[in-house]
């Protein structure tokens, strides 16, 4: 990260290239809530809210774009990221942070690329990022205020409890597909 970077220069960049007001309002949005949760816990603002901003440049990719891109930067593919390309996002995105917009710090770049499905160790910094990007405002469940007070007092009981309803919920979601397809 350049000592010379500017969040309003880096935000108008990211606006551009992201092309989706929706979009990227919910980065500005993970950005705020990132700050917020690295100034709670002892973690670096600026990068918390340089990772927040930058961490879907590759959301809105297609399937075959995220996969046609991922393979053109030499990444390896799983089988789960073949049959949901969505996965790759983070990766990929963290790829076009150092590429395009001059992200060299691999603390920012570790953030972005963990904001989707985590990873094991996650730093603060990571924790932070994948926090702000589950629990901000416009998300709509149950759960999301009650997480966000814990992540604020517990950075990593919030990031515990918040991955575990991702994976129930991933679970519950699975076991309706197989439902509806033994049903068909």
């Amino acid at each position: 990260m350049s000592r010379n970077a500017s969040y309003t220069q880096l935000a108008r960049d990211a606006r551009a290239y992201i092309g989706q007001d929706h979009r990227y309002a919910h980065s500005v949005r993970v950005a705020r809530c990132a700050e917020l949760l690295a100034r709670r816990h002892g973690v670096e603002t600026r990068k918390a809210r340089f990772a927040g901003l930058l961490h879907d440049l590759a959301r809105l990719y297609s399937p075959q774009r995220l996969i046609a891109e991922s393979e053109a930067r030499g990444f390896y593919i799983s089988r789960v990221e073949r049959e949901h390309p969505v996965l790759l996002h983070a990766r990929l995105g963290a790829a076009i942070a150092r590429e395009r917009f001059g992200i060299n710090d691999p603390e920012i770049l570790s953030a972005i690329e963990k904001h989707t499905t985590g990873a094991e160790p996650m730093s603060p910094l990571d924790a932070v990022v994948y926090l702000a990007d589950s629990l901000e405002p416009e998300r709509r469940f149950s759960e999301r205020q009650e997480l966000w007070e814990l992540a604020m007092r517990d950075l990593f009981g919030g990031l515990r409890e918040t991955l575990a309803l991702s994976a129930r919920r991933r679970a519950e979601k699975s076991a309706r597909a197989a439902e509806a397809a033994a049903s068909s």
